[in-house]
Formats: C-alpha cells, structure tokens, sequence
C-alpha cells in the first residue's frame, strides 16, 4: 500500500470518528435544530474542565507568515482546544494555493479556499479566474472566497472590486459552490450583484459580519450565514453584533464561528465587555486564549471563547452554539465527506 494510500485510508477513519462524536454528542444534546429552550440558565453554561467542545473554525488566515514556524503545534492546540477542522482562506491565488497545500499536509483537519479578496482585486487578469478554477477543483477546496466588497478603504477601485466580485459570484454558481463573502461599507453593492444570481446563487456566508441589524436581517431573509469571530468583545453599539445577538436576531440555524486568525483577537478583558460575559467564560477557554494568543497573533484555539461570549449574548449554553454551528458548516461545506 502506498504512502497516499495510507493517509487516504486514516483520513477517512478520522472523518468517520468525527461525524459518530459530532452525532453522538448532538443527541445527547438534543440540539438538531435551531430552536432552544428558554429555561437554560446561564449559570448551567460553564463547561466542566476537562470535557472539549465540537468546533469548526470556518475562517483562520493561517498561510499568513505569523504561522510560518509553528503551524503544527497552532493546529495541535487548536484540536487540544476542541477545534476540529479549520478552513484556511485564500485571499489570492497564492495564499490559496498555500492553503491548497496545507490540506495535503493534514488531511481532514484543514480544507482551503480559492479567491482574491477586494483589496487585491486590482491586481486580477486574464490567468486569475482560470487558477481559481483550477484549485477549486481539488476537493480540499471547499468554497469560492474570500471575496466581496470593501469600500472601507477602497484598495483597489470600487468598480474594479464589483467587476472581479461578480467574476467569482459567476464561477461559484457554475461549479456549485459555497461563496465566503467579504463586505465592508457596500451592502447595497454587494446585494446589487448577488441579485444577478438569485436564482443560481449556492449557500452564501458573509465571513466575519460587523453589520448593523438591518443588514443582517436582510442577508438573513436571502438565506444567508453569518460568520462571527471575537470583534463581538468591542461592538457595544445599539445596532452592532452584540444587540443583534441579545435579540435573537440571528437563529442557530444560520450561525457559523471562525477565529479569522491572525487577526479579530477577542479581548476578554476589555472594560466594555459585560459582567454576565466574562462571567460566562470558562478557565480553559481563557488559558488557551491568554497563554498563546495576543492581539498581534489570534490562533484558532481562541475559538471556543469567541463560541462562550456569543452563547452569553443570546443567552444559549456554549454547547448549543457551538453544535448548532458545527452542523451548519458541515452541512454547507461538506466537510464530513
């Protein structure tokens, strides 16, 4: 038998072991839907010690040169944290032909991306979309991404950034795949080109949403996802994150988690985070968190605080959470396959 024999073999045992936990953990649970019961209190939301949650971090920069020395024991705290499997973005045909590579060298744990991301949609030519389709082709690949809009700080011109977003939102609705959509200061734009697509458009997430609760109720009525990471920890407005979630705005069944490391660190001790959240935390989220992460360098073992403080806003157990988003990645990226 092969060497690629071997590790195809293991993988798929991994996966296996993985989706029988995941299944397990969620019957135990009794949380295979997106409706919880209003009599959780939140003292019953610390998790003993020594049990791990299910996670899956969706977004995490890790072919960002912060991980170049270390990335094997990044990706062994992440699982000792109960970070199962992390998608690694492309934000350029480089970056996601590097976490092409990553998938190959720890198969089942990471999957890829392949996208340009708007700042660097300038640069796009006549090869770009062709290497796009030909890494989303691997089947470690999982979505078309990260790409979208962003006239925050308009890097490349605004009109250039819809053409080469509109060429990605063309190319995911021909191979029927999931879109990791970048939006900052362009909702309206970027609902103006995905309204092309309506009829055509696949599972849609808006990767790492810092929006108001007009803009997410309306991604939310097109059947969107929404990613969440730590930025929640510093959203103390009356239409931010933090009061989106309180209100129950966002259900379950449209949640996703990602840490977007190296970046979005989720500062637990900021003096605007609520009493009721930091209380919410548990001591082995915030070791993890305190002993290898900092605001230079979020890891993916970060997570499971980012999953505490937004089970504390909607006043869910971390449990409910973190399964409910662990079985809506799987179910829009197929990564139990």
């Amino acid at each position: 038998m092969s060497g690629d024999e071997k590790c195809d073999i293991g993988s798929r045992i991994a996966s296996i072991c993985f989706s029988r936990r995941l299944h397990k953990t969620m019957a135990e649970s009794s949380l295979l839907t997106s409706e919880s019961k209003d009599d959780n209190s939140m003292e019953n939301n610390k998790k003993p010690a020594n049990e791990n949650y299910i996670l899956i971090d969706v977004g995490a920069n890790l072919t960002n040169k912060k991980f170049g020395r270390d990335l094997d024991a990044v990706i062994q705290r992440a699982k000792d944290a109960g970070v199962q499997k992390i998608m690694v973005t492309g934000t350029s045909v480089h970056s996601s032909k590097e976490a092409l590579r990553l998938t190959r060298i720890f198969p089942g744990s990471l999957y890829s991306t392949a996208g340009l991301h708007p700042h660097d949609a300038k640069s796009c030519d006549e090869t770009t979309l062709v290497a796009l389709e030909e890494l989303a082709s691997n089947p470690e690949c999982v979505a078309i991404g990260e790409c979208g809009l962003d006239f925050n700080r308009n890097f490349s011109p605004p009109d250039v950034q819809i053409e080469v977003f509109e060429k990605q939102v063309e190319l995911a609705c021909r191979l029927k795949m999931p879109l990791f959509v970048h939006e900052r200061d362009a909702h309206e734009a970027l609902l103006a080109v995905l309204d092309k697509y309506k009829a055509r458009l696949p599972s849609v997430v808006i990767h790492c949403f810092t929006g108001t609760r007009e803009e997410a109720v309306k991604y939310l009525e097109l059947g969107f996802y929404i990613g969440l990471t730590g930025y929640l920890w510093k959203d103390k407005s009356q239409d931010g994150v933090r009061k989106i979630l309180e209100d129950g705005v966002i259900p379950l069944n449209r949640l996703l988690v990602e840490t977007d490391a190296p970046f979005m660190y989720p500062n637990t001790r900021a003096s605007k985070l609520p009493d009721n959240i930091k209380e919410s935390l548990t001591e082995k989220s915030l070791n993890y968190l305190h002993r290898y992460c900092t605001f230079q360098r979020n890891e993916p073992c970060s997570l499971s605080v980012t999953v505490e403080m937004i089970a504390a806003c909607m006043n869910h157990t971390p449990d409910q959470v973190g399964l409910a988003a662990t079985y809506n990645a799987l179910k829009i990226f197929g990564l139990s396959n």
